[in-house]
């Protein structure tokens, strides 16, 4: 850890619930291969059966394709309904919000970020470490992408 990071004396955040980083806006929810198979203990589903109704295949463009969880048309993620349905078998990319690599690089991206989420910067203080351990284990699972292939479900988690 770098002692010249904003976040060094660390960060206050609580989520209040408010479910904004789960609907109204797009974005992705990016799936780990531990992701993906929490999410099929709590579907009861097969692989293939849980990312043909749950997921997406998304073209970045490093040239992969990454899964993540479907929208809904109104951006809502499909997982929400009053609340997330999955909440105890969330990806780990919605349980460490919003303490996210790129959201960290600086306080002003942090501080913009706070402008839609009301629990940025109050309540609880996470301390460096806390927050550095989110980074690490981001990085001890990455997700899962493959190399554009069609329509094909079979994927190389890498």
């Amino acid at each position: 850890m770098q002692q010249g990071l904003f976040w060094k004396d660390g960060l206050c955040f609580s989520c209040d619930r408010c479910s904004a980083c789960c609907r109204y806006d797009p974005g992705f929810v990016y799936l780990s291969p531990r992701d993906l198979q929490n999410l099929q203990t709590w579907a009861s589903l097969e692989r293939s059966a849980f990312i043909q109704k749950y997921c997406r295949w998304v073209l970045q463009g490093d040239g992969y394709e990454y899964l993540c969880l479907k929208e809904l048309p109104n951006y809502d993620c499909i997982l929400w309904n009053n609340g997330c349905i999955a909440y105890n078998y969330r990806p780990f990319q919605c349980s460490s919000y919003p303490f996210w690599d790129y959201l960290l690089e600086n306080e002003q991206r942090w501080n913009a970020n706070a402008r839609s989420c009301s629990g940025i910067n109050r309540g609880k203080r996470y301390s460096a470490e806390e927050i550095q351990e989110f980074l690490d284990t981001a990085k001890q699972f990455p997700v899962i992408r493959r190399k554009r292939t069609g329509e094909s479900t079979d994927f190389t988690e890498k």
